[in-house]
């Protein structure tokens, strides 16, 4: 990026933060006067797994409501996500495409194996991945955000925080084309009524980009990124008042050719320009639910399964020798299961007291299918199995205490490699005002290794059938306020995690192995939402971090993903037309090789602005911008380099019938 662009994204990233600062005062006193019992804030469930206000949450929480996301113009769940306080996005390429089961990942507070995500409450990630670009924006009722620990509550996988993503259970009836550059394609369709809701949507981004550079035995390649392809259908269905259904199918598909741009080595065959080599990867996943609820109960009843394959040609070696034979061509397949059942129980048992009691059942499937890389199929199962309880205990007007539980255990599996976790955590509220609450936390939590980890997944991955569980700890205190239109945040936390499972790349063997590392981190939370009636509302949040790991290679405590994150929006209202303006900047940060030190790498500043214009109530004309500044920044957090596409544009058009 030249000078000029470099001195323009400046001044863009000052000129956000003065006009978010400054409304956060001056606008305060133009703001309408309402009353705190008016302005109750958002409801989250996730956190406490019952209904409560988001200021008498005593965790870290963010809601994200469907008109909050139209009005950021994010098309899927990831892009949604990407522009929250404390979360660091990364991802392989443009329109949120994926490496096969390197999927995009939501990085909560540094750690970037610990987010638990469900959907309506139901776990939907598999071996602990999952693409959150495959899930349509508009199947979207809101999506909750708890950061720190949630496995008390959820089990594995909730080392550092849940999303939960709730679907909508009404349709719009809407119709949406949109064409953008690149080759950018969109449509969609909503349909339904108040208890249906059929939801279509296809996306597509054709054109190739360059998204990575790699260094090689015999010099440098290029990666080339084109065909990303998204399309999913999804059916929400209300049964009776108390029983919903819902069924998904989210396919993706990108296409990564890599070419050789440099030759240091005179005894390499590969040239300049050769395509070194192309992966095609192809994603088929299935979400079935059947849920219950009721004043007292809580059941959720699913089944998930996905098949991933990547193939293509490899045309040289890491040395830049011309392969051979079986070695010419790759091929994986794999195909991970998951179904079980979720059960809740609430009882108030006084004015003061209530208790929540559940069971956790789950059957885990996971296949290496016979492919052309892949000589002998496997077929890996296991049964998790969890009981938990919580009992809230009001003491007085102003103190109310959350104790809870969970014993997790598994059985069926190869080898008898099974495992069993207790759990526990504490959190205290206290109401200083009627907005105004402070809260103290401290939770436990655990993640099992996946079958994946400990048994291999394809060629590249050596197994390590030995893993230890993750096991941690966090500790947190916050203050929370939701006074008039102005809703505060602060959070001061520290987590301490033990045998974190990282995978590290072995140069020599061109293979990834896994193993146990220790991971730390300390930091404060900062963020204020200012909502009103009038033209003009504001969001900006600042993470202040220290995130830090060690494994048995390095042997000592090395830095991880960036210290300062601030996140930043600007939402114009005006009769008919909408506009936003949103960023999420990460700075005083490194990339992290598995077996060598960190080191530096340039901020990102990740920018999209959305504007709507509505002529009347049947048409909505918006125009997206990824990427205003044309940046080109890496979004990657490890030793490889991928870079955020240069600026797109996607111009759609919906009409509702």
């Amino acid at each position: 990026m030249n000078k000029r662009n470099k001195h323009l994204s400046r001044q863009v990233a000052w000129g956000l933060a003065a006009m978010v600062l400054a409304g956060s005062y001056s606008y305060a006193e133009a703001a309408d006067k309402q009353t705190v019992e008016e302005n109750l804030g958002n409801v989250v469930v996730t956190a406490t797994r019952s209904h409560k206000r988001e200021v008498d949450t005593p965790a870290a929480t963010e809601v994200i409501t469907a008109k909050e996301i139209k009005e950021t113009g994010a098309q899927n769940a990831a892009e949604a996500l990407s522009k929250i306080d404390s979360i660091a996005y990364g991802a392989f390429g443009q329109n949120g495409a994926a490496m096969g089961t390197m999927s995009n990942e939501i990085n909560i507070r540094g750690v970037d194996n610990g987010t638990l995500v469900l959907m309506n409450g139901n776990p939907i990630s598999w071996r602990g991945k999952y693409d959150l670009s495959a899930i349509p924006a508009d199947t979207i009722e809101r999506i909750e955000v708890v950061k720190g620990s949630g496995s008390v509550l959820y089990g594995s996988e909730a080392m550092a925080g849940v999303v939960n993503i709730i679907t909508k259970k009404k349709a719009a009836n809407t119709v949406t084309a949109g064409i953008g550059n690149s080759g950018q394609h969109h449509y969609g369709a909503n349909i339904g009524d108040d208890r249906l809701a059929i939801n279509y949507d296809f996306s597509q981004w054709k054109h190739g980009v360059d998204v990575s550079k790699s260094e090689t035995d015999f010099g440098q390649t290029r990666t080339n990124l084109n065909h990303v392809k998204k399309q999913s259908v999804d059916i929400n269905y209300s049964l009776t008042k108390n029983l919903d259904f819902l069924y998904g199918y989210h396919e993706t598909e990108a296409k990564y050719d890599r070419y050789v741009t440099e030759v240091t080595s005179a005894a390499a065959a590969a040239k300049v320009g050769d395509l070194f080599n192309s992966r095609k990867y192809e994603t088929k996943r299935h979400i079935t639910q059947l849920n219950y609820h009721d004043k007292n109960w809580k059941a959720g009843l699913y089944w998930n399964d996905g098949t991933v394959e990547s193939n293509g040609p490899t045309n040289f070696s890491s040395a830049g020798k011309a392969t051979k034979g079986k070695s010419a061509f790759y091929n994986t397949r794999e195909k991970n299961m998951t179904y079980g059942l979720d059960v809740q129980r609430r009882w108030k048992v006084s004015s003061h007291s209530s208790w929540i009691g559940g069971l956790s059942l789950q059957r885990e499937n996971y296949q290496k299918l016979y492919a052309h890389s892949t000589a002998e199929a496997a077929d890996y199962a296991r049964n998790n199995w969890a009981a938990f309880t919580q009992l809230e205990q009001k003491f007085d007007a102003k103190n109310t205490g959350i104790f809870g539980v969970r014993q997790t255990w598994t059985t069926g599996a190869w080898r008898d490699q099974n495992y069993h976790n207790f759990s526990a955590s504490g959190q205290w509220l206290h109401k200083m005002d009627k907005a105004n609450n402070l809260y103290v936390s401290v939770a436990q939590s655990f993640i099992m290794p996946t079958f994946s980890q400990m048994y291999g997944a394809t060629g590249a991955g050596i197994p390590n059938p030995d893993l230890k569980p993750q096991k941690g700890v966090n500790y947190e205190t916050g203050w929370k306020q939701n006074y008039h239109n102005h809703h505060w945040k602060a959070a001061v936390f520290h987590m301490d995690i033990k045998d974190n499972i990282n995978a590290s790349w072995d140069k020599d063997r061109s293979q990834y192995t896994y193993n146990n590392e220790d991971f730390r981190n300390t930091g404060v939370e900062l963020a204020c939402d200012i909502k009103s009636q009038r033209p003009l509302s504001y969001h900006w949040g600042a993470t202040w971090q220290n995130p830090e790991s060690k494994n048995a290679k390095k042997g000592y405590w090395d830095r991880k993903f960036g210290k300062v994150q601030l996140t930043g929006g600007i939402t114009y209202k005006k009769s008919k037309l909408t506009s936003n303006l949103s960023g999420s900047y990460l700075c005083n940060r490194v990339q992290t090789p598995s077996a060598e030190h960190s080191f530096k790498a340039k901020p990102y500043f990740l920018t999209t602005w959305h504007t709507s214009y509505k002529p009347d109530a049947a048409q909505e004309i918006t125009l997206t911008v990824h990427n205003v500044l044309n940046r080109h920044d890496v979004i990657s957090h490890s030793s490889s380099t991928y870079y955020d596409a240069p600026a797109s544009y996607m111009l759609n058009y919906t009409y509702k019938f």
